[in-house]
């Protein structure tokens, strides 16, 4: 049986394998079915037309998501739960718009 220090140092390499692009076998990525679109971009402080703009989608596909006549499928999906856990890393990660 492992360690606790050697599973936590296990998991470490494999996370940076993971950001490298390296596959890990074994890995599960978690992406929600559901994402209440509003408060992600509430979270950020963002109007409608600023939040679309960042994460280039229509002024109008936002407001479907968020009014629920439509649901963000695939990277769109992705994006916004990694935004629904740090409103930003858009900017962090591009930059300003």
């Amino acid at each position: 049986m492992k360690k606790p220090a050697d599973r936590i140092i296990q998991g470490l390499r494999e996370a940076v394998a993971h950001a490298r692009g390296d596959k890990v076998p074994g890995l599960k990525l978690h992406i929600p079915r559901t994402v209440d679109v509003y408060a992600v971009r509430r979270r950020t402080g963002l109007s409608q037309a600023a939040f679309s703009s960042r994460i280039g989608v229509s002024p109008g596909t936002l407001r479907n998501w968020e009014q629920g006549r439509r649901t963000p499928e695939g990277p769109a999906r992705v994006l916004l739960a990694l935004l629904d856990r740090n409103p930003r890393i858009v900017e962090d990660t591009l930059g300003g718009a």
